[in-house]
């Protein structure tokens, strides 16, 4: 079986993710440490997800949610560095792997689009329930 490198990026990430969850725990912060850990380990289950799902439109949408959780841990991990939370060379190392799956899942989605003609764009909103959003 081939390696697939989305699945086993996400995989690692969420393993440091948790890693660094457990530093933040023992120094005490643990103001953001919490969404940082939820939206760090959801990018690798919403990878799995993705990749054993029923539809291709389903793993569009999977593959969405993983790239808009990365999105969101690489402003957590910002975050944590220019307020201290974080520091050294290390977490630097966790940024870059962060983006690195941005670009991956970016990659991903755009060539499942470009790649599926009959795909609709609204089809995604068919996800949204908007009656709670009004």
């Amino acid at each position: 079986m081939t390696e697939n490198v989305i699945e086993t990026k996400s995989y690692n990430f969420a393993i440091d993710v948790i890693n660094t969850y457990k530093k933040l725990q023992e120094d005490k912060e643990f103001i953001l440490s919490k969404q940082f850990l939820r939206s760090g380990t959801s990018i690798g289950a919403n990878v799995m997800e993705a990749l054993r799902a029923n539809s291709r439109k389903d793993f569009l949408f999977k593959m969405n949610i993983a790239l808009k959780e990365a999105n969101e841990t690489e402003y957590w991990i910002k975050l944590l560095i220019d307020t201290g939370y974080l520091k050294g060379d290390s977490y630097i190392e966790l940024i870059s792997d962060c983006k690195e799956i941005c670009r991956i899942l970016n990659a991903i989605v755009r060539s499942t689009r470009e790649n599926n003609p009959d795909y609709i764009k609204e089809d995604e909103e068919s996800y949204i329930d908007w009656s709670l959003i009004e």
